[in-house]
């Protein structure tokens, strides 16, 4: 066993024999062989213990037993206590998330605090076909089907090469105590549904089903290497547009995928998109106006394009009561002036009107429903909304567009794209007002 878990260190090249390496201590069978192991094999070791308070006299059996033990071994150890309901409920999360953050944001910044170069964590092989199973479960695409990493980020893996009954076995055989956890004996949550009820259904049915389905998940994870690196090219491809936090996938080129499905699911995970969503998405491709959001990022379908970027503040109307500058947001302030000089903008970002037909105060605010503007140059109203339509602008760019108006509620300016013509510049013109976007 000891050979073989030396060999899956090298092959995956897990540790170093000339650094220092933290170990996740629970007192429980796993870690208990995994603190030992490495000490056999002769890497550098020191362990932290958590004690989440969740267990009453159980939790403190667990601390006073890995004291005992590192004591015994010589080993330093580094102990941490949490307030881990207060935790949960102060970020909403489950008390299973708050544990988790808690432990493994106390880990990184004790690897910081002792140089340790990772944090040994004891989770087999029984570990890893159980979370494949979990993931298949919940629909999970060909990631979660590759079940636990030998190595991620700082956190690394060495057991995943051997099951529960090694460890078991091993322990038993160098006379080795350890401390069981008793929520891990209650089959009411659903991993321990599967570890205490489907695994060995599996087992009586055909023997190593375990064993067999870790090598399904190991040819699954050297399969998503592959699959990896081909959609890394085709992301990276040039008809996806990227304007800073703007993404716009044309659904033409998704549609050339071998797997529009695999490729609108891999692009969309960076945002926050579950696959459920992405079958949703698949299905109204063809329909104008969709959308859909993500805990952070919304999504919609316009005109033949996938538009992604993340969810707007809502916008606000300010009043401006006279010329001068106006400061509209952190990036963006309008300056208003009056010049006696005729001079007509041909810029996006200046709009220049008869001074003596806009009155103040004027209002800069988000486009309403059934707002109306005489686009310049034309003679009739048209719906802003349907201005924006013809001049094929984004449904989420639409929904950021302001507009200028004055006293009386007409609107002067669709802020950015064109003026109203009753405001424009003629021969009776004896001042003009300007006012650019800074």
């Amino acid at each position: 066993m000891l050979r073989r878990i030396q060999s899956f260190i090298d092959r995956n090249e897990l540790l170093s024999r000339t650094e220092l390496h933290l170990v996740g201590l629970s007192g429980g069978a796993d870690s208990v062989a995994l603190l030992l192991i490495l000490r056999e094999l002769g890497y550098r070791v020191e362990a932290a213990h958590c004690n989440f308070r969740l267990r009453g006299e159980e939790s403190d059996r667990d601390e006073n037993f890995v004291k005992e033990l590192c004591a015994r071994l010589n080993i330093p150890l580094h102990l941490i206590h949490f307030d881990t309901r207060s935790y949960a409920e102060q970020h909403q999360v489950s008390i299973e998330m708050a544990a988790r953050d808690l432990r493994y944001g106390y880990f990184r910044e004790l690897c910081k605090d002792i140089n340790a170069a990772d944090v040994c964590i004891a989770h087999h092989r029984d570990d890893a076909v159980e979370t494949l199973l979990m993931n298949l479960l919940r629909g999970a695409g060909i990631h979660g089907l590759t079940g636990i990493r030998p190595k991620n980020d700082f956190v690394r893996r060495p057991l995943l090469c051997i099951n529960r009954q090694e460890i078991v076995d091993f322990l038993d055989s160098i006379g080795q105590p350890y401390v069981t956890d008793s929520t891990n004996l209650e089959a009411d949550v659903l991993r321990n549904k599967i570890r205490l009820r489907v695994l060995p259904l599996l087992e009586e049915i055909a023997p190593g089903a375990t064993a067999n389905i870790d090598k399904t998940a190991n040819y699954l994870c050297e399969a998503e290497k592959v699959f990896q690196t081909e959609m890394l090219d085709e992301l990276s491809d040039s008809s996806i547009d990227h304007n800073g936090d703007s993404h716009r996938l044309p659904v033409s080129y998704l549609l050339q995928q071998p797997s529009p499905s695999a490729f609108l699911h891999e692009w969309l995970v960076p945002f926050g998109f579950n696959s459920t969503q992405t079958e949703q998405i698949l299905d109204c491709l063809a329909e104008t106006g969709r959308e859909f959001v993500s805990q952070v990022y919304t999504l919609a379908i316009d005109r033949g394009y996938i538009l992604v970027e993340p969810i707007a503040k809502p916008m606000k109307s300010i009043k401006i009561p006279e010329c001068g500058t106006y400061r509209y947001d952190q990036l963006t302030a309008y300056k208003l002036e009056v010049i006696d000089s005729i001079e007509i903008s041909k810029s996006d970002d200046v709009a220049t009107l008869d001074a003596d037909k806009v009155k103040f105060p004027l209002t800069l605010r988000p486009v309403d429903i059934g707002d109306r503007f005489v686009p310049f140059g034309m003679k009739g109203s048209k719906l802003v909304s349907d201005y924006l339509t013809d001049q094929k602008v984004s449904i989420l760019d639409k929904r950021r567009q302001l507009v200028m108006v004055d006293s009386s509620g007409a609107i002067i300016w669709l802020v950015g794209r064109r003026t109203d013509n009753r405001y424009r510049i003629s021969n009776d013109t004896k001042r003009i007002i300007r006012i650019t976007i800074k």
